[in-house]
């Protein structure tokens, strides 16, 4: 297909699409609690170091959703929810994921830590750490016994990055998790305050070798592909 054609097809849609991203609204904390905290969870996946602030794959993007999120834990926490994890890249030296992304967050190093804000939390100690191998947090064993353990909880909040890849795989797992289990009632929550993913501009991309990433296009694709598989997808969750 030639790419004037392909553009000029795509805009409907396109502006289909950032008419939805655009018109999201707001969910509060007591409409998701409804008077019952210990039903909800929230998983964060991959806001360490390494992706925030320090190594080859940090991005400043990245770095602006610790704080709406440490604000989303401080809201919860307050409002009863005890219930949350921290699912992080810890890979080994020789990971096989390294073919694929630049090697990052190698566990042990500095890349791997939590960011300091979350550390900074009067209940950090009490939220569960667990590392992971891959962009997909529910290839981990550990994080899905971690989920076996609280059927109580009906409705997951989804946060970190990047968008377009651990956030949407960890959506889409608790999704589609919930689907093949027949867990009627199961709400999957994804607050656009408190994800987002990296930018590699064409020209920065074509002189480094490798793959462009434009931030903002695939961001609100794949949000929109969350919400088209039965992901709730909201502005933000309020306190």
């Amino acid at each position: 297909m030639q790419t004037e054609t392909f553009i000029a097809q795509s805009r409907p849609f396109i502006e289909y699409m950032l008419n939805w991203y655009n018109g999201l609204e707001s969910i509060s904390i007591g409409e998701l609690t409804a008077g019952n905290p210990e039903n909800v969870g929230i998983v964060s996946v991959d806001v360490i170091k390494g992706f925030c602030d320090v190594g080859p794959l940090s991005s400043p993007r990245i770095n602006e959703i610790v704080e709406p999120i440490a604000t989303l834990f401080s809201d919860a926490w307050a409002a009863g929810i005890r219930d949350i994890a921290l699912a992080q890249d810890a890979h080994p030296e020789d990971a096989v994921e390294f073919s694929s992304y630049a090697p990052h967050c190698v566990r042990g190093t500095e890349e791997a830590e939590t960011v300091e804000t979350f550390k900074a939390l009067p209940f950090f100690d009490e939220i569960e750490v667990i590392p992971k191998n891959c962009i997909d947090a529910g290839q981990a064993s550990a994080f899905n016994a971690w989920l076996d353990a609280r059927p109580q909880i009906t409705t997951w909040i989804v946060v970190g990055d990047c968008s377009d890849l651990c956030t949407h795989q960890l959506a889409l797992h608790l999704r589609l998790r919930a689907n093949q289990q027949q867990m009627r009632g199961v709400r999957v929550i994804v607050p656009v305050n408190t994800v987002d993913t990296y930018d590699t501009p064409v020209e920065a991309a074509e002189a480094l070798g490798i793959p462009a990433h434009n931030a903002d296009f695939l961001h609100v694709t794949f949000l929109y592909h969350m919400m088209t598989n039965g992901v709730e997808v909201y502005s933000e969750v309020t306190q």
